[in-house]
């Protein structure tokens, strides 16, 4: 496993009582960017999206709810990190956050029975969208990546990478 530099690792602090727990996973002053738009996804056990990405989105990652496997792979050229890989445990109990720049493609599997994962994204211009990103390989054997899971259920994207 590489120690990819330019990715922003945050833990979130959270208050918990006898009513449950609440926490906040964005205030703009911890950021230097304009965040445009939030997606979730809700996935089940063993599902695995693929790693995609682009080169003008930073995407701000959380596990809202359940456990994942999250893979960063670098795919900038001109990085010295190029081609090389991170993986991370993301959890609704560990509270982690990435914050991943443009040019680096993410991916996670479900560990649990059940994820909400959460993406904050900020770019300029117009959001690109899964036609015009870059889809790599989640089993390509030169990116050396130990999954824990041999047959994940994949979309069509995914599996045809």
């Amino acid at each position: 496993m590489e120690n990819l530099k330019d990715i922003k690792e945050f833990n979130i602090d959270s208050f918990e009582d006898f009513r449950g727990e609440i926490y906040t996973t964005y205030e703009k002053k911890n950021f230097d960017l304009d965040f445009d738009h939030d997606k979730i996804a809700v996935r089940s056990k063993n599902c695995l999206v693929g790693i995609h990405g682009d080169y003008k989105t930073h995407k701000l990652i959380t596990c809202l709810y359940g456990k994942v496997f999250v893979v960063i792979v670098d795919n900038r050229k001109e990085s010295e990190d190029y081609n090389k890989h991170k993986t991370f445990i993301l959890s609704g109990s560990n509270k982690k956050q990435l914050l991943i720049p443009p040019g680096m493609g993410n991916s996670f599997l479900v560990l649990s029975d059940t994820c909400v994962y959460n993406y904050k994204l900020s770019y300029k211009g117009s959001y690109i969208d899964c036609d015009e990103q870059f889809t790599l390989k989640w089993d390509d054997p030169k990116y050396n990546i130990f999954w824990p899971i041999k047959n994940p259920i994949l979309s069509e994207r995914d599996a045809c990478a």
